[in-house]
């Protein structure tokens, strides 16, 4: 992108943005005007990592849902951030650590969000406004400032990285809960025990102790029924997650669905999709063709997570591939994934991290020279604005395993058809990639390393300790063939589609891609659509009724 289109771009975005605004501003008026006059316990609705100066998918599940719990006559209670971190994730310069978080931008974007929504602010003297005590009507937005805690400031000075991450104060294990935030900001896995490390997981930490002791607070004066967070992995968000658990609180977190446009909505934690399939449940007819239908587009490329839309198709084995595979015995693809996704804590159960796996599995490349391993580097990890500083290209380059005669790399942004692959492979081995559940589907051996949102069932071959999954590798590679039980496939088909037609809950009504498509903007529609529609009723449903968040059929 040059210059001028860069700077077209630009000006394309900030008056989107402004026209998207004065759309939810408007929004936001009438239903303030048409919610009946609320009573019972709130819902409390906590943001703080759901975007900055835009709005991005999360931020319209957080808002919608909310409107529609007003719209219910159902008090809810916004705590939101007002410059009330010292860091924040999504504020973070990674070349600047030291850069001030754009707080007046973010702030200006919430403000709009609750629109015609009670205050209760504290103040910070970066942006002085009213202040007021806190007081608790029936509905409103608490704003909450930052105020650094001098004896933690103390107490966090000197420590090493190791100290950091372990860190607790006042029971709270603060250094765990900032963890997956700055493995995320600074997109690696494995941390350097620097300054500018230090002093950021420093700041999260201060930050994260501001956001308990003032969350705590509100929630001793709101008594809420439910919190409803963001993916519960950002450091505030697993902060206050942590804050409401501590208290018997009921705490719903969400994150983007797998369908585009959509939303998941759990009692659990949304990064680990955590879903109940009733043991009795089989796809009928007209459901398997449902999902044939979905796996025949995904199978072509044609697919989009989170709104980024990774390859526009796929190329087949190409011939230069065929020859080279025809000179070994068999075929053995090895799955990556992205190493700081907020899915990895998750993932880190038998390993301590992908790269540890990957380490081993080049141990059997090297002792079975008859098997052509083809490494995958996953396409997200390349994704713009979001690249990864710890890649699996890099593992190939410092491990020189591309020297290796059995081995093929392919590259995040190569497009060679994964299912190809799977087809012509003796068996599949992943981490904890989606690729494992669609290869169990397709009736391919797949060996997880690491605990993924399909392995709470069983579908895949899932070794619990890294010796284990060192000998299943070396029975599977010298079987003359491999067993796989016929449930596999079953509870595969089953959890794909409870996870596309059941979890996932369309938004597409209200909202739709922005200028960035990892963006979203609101639609036209009435405040009866928004009621009515299947998404609503069932958020409303789970959150007052103790409902399980899912579609009905």
């Amino acid at each position: 992108m040059d210059f001028k289109e860069f700077f077209a771009q630009r000006i394309k975005r900030g008056f989107v943005r402004r026209l998207n605004n004065l759309k939810i501003a408007g929004m936001a008026r009438q239903v303030a005007r048409h919610a009946p006059d609320p009573s019972g316990a709130p819902v409390v609705f906590f943001k703080a990592s759901t975007g900055i100066d835009d709005l991005s998918w999360n931020s319209g599940f957080h808002l919608l849902a909310s409107w529609a719990l007003r719209l219910k006559g159902i008090p809810v209670a916004y705590f939101a951030c007002h410059a009330g971190m010292s860091k924040c994730v999504l504020g973070t310069n990674r070349e600047n650590v030291h850069k001030e978080p754009p707080c007046q931008s973010c702030i200006y974007q919430s403000k709009t969000l609750y629109t015609a929504v009670p205050d209760s602010y504290t103040t910070d003297s970066r942006f002085p406004i009213p202040n007021s005590p806190l007081h608790v009507p029936n509905s409103q937005v608490h704003w909450f400032d930052l105020q650094r805690d001098e004896k933690l400031d103390k107490a966090l000075a000197g420590l090493s990285l190791q100290e950091l991450m372990r860190f607790e104060w006042d029971t709270i294990p603060l250094g765990v809960l900032c963890l997956p935030s700055l493995r995320w900001i600074l997109r690696i896995h494995h941390l350097n025990d620097d300054e500018n490390t230090r002093y950021l997981l420093r700041e999260y930490i201060l930050s994260a102790w501001n956001v308990a002791q003032k969350f705590s607070h509100f929630l001793d004066e709101t008594k809420p029924r439910a919190v409803i967070v963001f993916n519960g992995q950002f450091f505030p968000e697993a902060t206050a997650r942590y804050i409401a658990r501590q208290r018997g609180i009921r705490v719903i977190t969400h994150e983007v669905g797998l369908q585009p446009a959509s939303a998941f909505f759990t009692d659990g934690e949304a990064t680990a999709y955590p879903i109940h399939i009733p043991d009795e449940f089989e796809l009928n007819a007209e459901q398997n063709v449902k999902l044939d239908a979905y796996l025949a587009r995904r199978f072509q490329g044609d697919f989009t997570m989170a709104g980024i839309k990774f390859w526009s198709g796929m190329h087949g084995l190409d011939e230069a591939f065929l020859q080279k595979a025809a000179g070994f015995k068999q075929i053995v693809p090895v799955f990556t994934n992205v190493i700081f996704d907020t899915s990895q804590p998750h993932a880190n159960t038998v390993f301590e991290d992908m790269f540890a796996w990957l380490d081993l599995t080049l141990e059997v490349i090297r002792q079975h020279r008859e098997t052509l391993f083809v490494i995958r580097a996953h396409p997200d990890e390349l994704r713009l604005r979001k690249s990864s500083r710890e890649t699996v290209e890099g593992w190939v380059a410092s491990r020189e395993v591309d020297k290796e005669p059995n081995v093929i790399f392919v590259g995040p942004k190569e497009t060679l058809s994964s299912y190809e692959l799977i087809q012509k492979s003796k068996f599949v081995m992943v981490y904890n990639s989606t690729i494992g559940l669609e290869a169990s589907i397709m009736g391919a051996a797949v060996l997880c390393a690491g605990r993924a949102r399909f392995t709470q069932y069983p579908t895949v071959f899932f070794p619990q300790t890294a010796a284990e999954a060192h000998s299943k590798t070396e029975e599977f590679l010298t079987a003359d063939k491999i067993e796989v039980p016929v449930e596999f496939q079953r509870n595969a088909r089953r959890f794909l589609y409870y996870q596309l037609f059941r979890t996932s809950l369309p938004f597409g009504d209200f909202l739709e891609p922005s200028v960035r498509t990892t963006q979203t903007r609101l639609k036209s529609f009435n405040l009866d659509e928004l009621m009515m529609s299947e998404a609503m009723k069932v958020i409303t449903e789970g959150v007052l009724n103790g409902g399980d968040f899912l579609l009905k059929e």
